[in-house]
């Protein structure tokens, strides 16, 4: 349709403030929004709505309206509820880019003038499709109360009878529609997620078919940054960040129709995507800031103002923390020519959250910050409790990773590496660089793992795990070789068990009644065996520097 044709629609309510040379522009399509940078969902040829709540100041205006006729946008039609009046700086602004602008009264509201540009620009092709497309746009774009990807996918149900679901690149479910039912269980919702990330690092073009559970699946990839084919970069850089729908269908035999439908709705709940980053935005310049203090080694008060300020937005209602730790991570790739501080930021969000939370604006309380290859979150601890075992309770190492190593796995393939390290709990600013140190000192014992998602806790720096990963394969071959070869051959040709007598008899701290009760041997057996290790290596196991070898040399083998 023209844009003549806007004019000529009396039940619209538009006026033309400007660009009347140009109303024989040809509208594709209408698109309605707030951000001051909408150019990635752009691709020419839209009427764009906005509500004005992008604009500061008049200063806002020109680069707005450069980044809409960059794009190819055919006009602009700006709402004055917010402001009353449209703002002459927007018009000046149009006027020198040759932008065509409207104003819409406040008595008109969008979605009428949306209804009407997509029933003409589609009324020739897919008609019933299109107004369902249009049903879900208007959803995701009329703000915060349109509802999110929920609404999106249970019109999905309604319209489609489709059940879907939007998952985390860690498998954690973000969304679901009504008609799907119960929830996936976090198994299935894991396996599709790796499904997903194998496929995308294989280069297969999606949809992507999978059989799980005597149902089939199909996974789209929604993709945040609105990335275009002469725009795409490596798939390394956003695969451990994006998220992806999931369809209980076959998509192989759909018509192209369907398939246009089901990408046009991965671009919608990307909207709420960048939603949420937007929202993540003074946390994530929370925790840069105060990272900047404790790595240029600022005076502890000022740390712990700052502190102060960052408390009421990590934990609202509670006050200041009276814990916090630190977790850093690393995402490294074979070849170093991806960058990977961004990447490890956006897993480090995620991987922080209650794996058992749903939803989109989960209920995080940590603040990301990445510095060259290399993200650093901050969490506060509201209440630092002691487990039965006498350690403090907070992040554990082990358990951020126990949910979602397979589905990290698969994303990184053969390529790639992630790496975290987690703090003690620290009770003031003036611990915190020691914290920061603890955790990176934790995340190089992770890396020296085998594996390619790999953590480590403050716990481990205390004792020889510290060190060991650090020794050099062939120290580490010749050092066990000369301990324990011996004691395997003569266990081969004797079933002697001597290897499992000295792990024994170390356990026991070297009490020989404890050991023998736990082999069930007499004491008697005990010492012979211990006498033939001794005699089979020429060490002496009352001597603590030769347990300490043996000690060493089983945990290296």
């Amino acid at each position: 349709m023209r844009l003549r044709a806007l004019l000529d629609t009396d039940a619209l309510g538009l006026k033309l403030l400007g660009g009347e040379d140009e109303l024989d522009r040809t509208v594709r399509g209408v698109m309605t929004t707030d951000l001051r940078d909408p150019s990635r969902y752009l691709s020419g040829g839209e009427l764009v709505l906005t509500g004005l709540a992008w604009r500061r100041d008049a200063a806002d205006s020109e680069p707005f309206v450069r980044i809409l006729v960059q794009e190819g946008v055919a006009a602009l039609a700006a709402g004055e509820a917010e402001l009353g009046d449209v703002p002459e700086d927007l018009v000046a602004a149009c006027a020198r880019h040759r932008l065509p602008l409207f104003a819409v009264h406040e008595s008109v509201a969008f979605a009428t003038i949306t209804e009407h540009v997509v029933r003409q620009v589609s009324g020739e092709r897919a008609g019933d499709l299109a107004a369902v497309v249009d049903r879900h746009r208007r959803m995701m774009t009329s703000g915060p109360a349109g509802g999110g990807p929920d609404v999106v996918l249970d019109l999905l149900g309604s319209d489609l009878d489709l059940r879907a679901w939007v998952l985390a690149p860690t498998g954690r479910l973000i969304a679901g529609s009504k008609a799907a039912g119960p929830a996936l269980p976090a198994e299935t919702c894991g396996r599709l997620a790796a499904e997903h990330l194998t496929a995308t690092r294989t280069g297969r073009r999606a949809p992507h078919r999978v059989l799980l559970g005597g149902s089939t699946y199909s996974l789209f990839p929604i993709r945040s940054a609105g990335r275009s084919a002469q725009t795409a970069r490596d798939v390394r850089e956003t695969v451990l960040s994006d998220w992806l729908l999931a369809v209980e269908a076959d998509a192989g035999d759909w018509a192209e129709e369907r398939l246009d439908l089901l990408h046009g709705v991965t671009q919608l709940i990307a909207v709420e995507r960048d939603r949420r980053d937007a929202a993540r935005t003074v946390r994530r310049r929370l925790a840069q800031e105060v990272l900047e203090l404790v790595q240029t080694g600022a005076a502890p008060a000022e740390i712990a103002a700052r502190l102060r300020v960052a408390a009421p937005v990590l934990l609202p209602g509670l006050g200041a923390a009276p814990h916090w730790q630190v977790v850093v991570a690393r995402v490294d790739w074979d070849g170093g020519d991806v960058e990977g501080g961004p990447v490890a930021q956006a897993l480090l969000e995620e991987i922080l959250v209650d794996p058992r939370s749903a939803g989109p604006e989960h209920s995080d309380r940590i603040a990301v910050a990445h510095t060259g290859e290399e993200a650093i979150a901050l969490v506060p601890l509201p209440a630092v409790s002691t487990e039965h075992d006498g350690s403090e309770a907070g992040v554990l190492a082990d358990a951020l990773l126990e949910s979602v190593r397979d589905a990290l796995t698969a994303g990184l393939d053969d390529d790639g590496h992630l790496t975290l390290g987690v703090s003690a709990a620290v009770h003031s600013a003036e611990g915190l660089r020691g914290a920061l140190e603890e955790a990176r000192h934790a995340r190089r014992v992770a890396a020296a793992r085998p594996g390619r998602v790999c953590a480590a806790g403050h716990q481990e720096l205390a004792s020889h795990v510290l060190l060991l990963p650090f020794v050099p394969d062939d120290v580490r071959r010749a050092f066990t070789a000369r301990l324990l070869d011996p004691l395997r051959d003569y266990d081969r040709r004797h079933r002697a068990e001597l290897i499992p007598t000295l792990e024994a008899f170390l356990d026991s701290d070297g009490s020989w009644t404890r050991c023998a009760s736990r082999l069930h041997l007499h004491v008697n057996t005990l010492r012979y065996r211990v006498g033939r290790i001794e005699q089979l290596t020429g060490r002496d196991l009352s001597r603590l520097e030769d347990k300490l070898d043996f000690f060493l040399a089983l945990r290296m083998s």
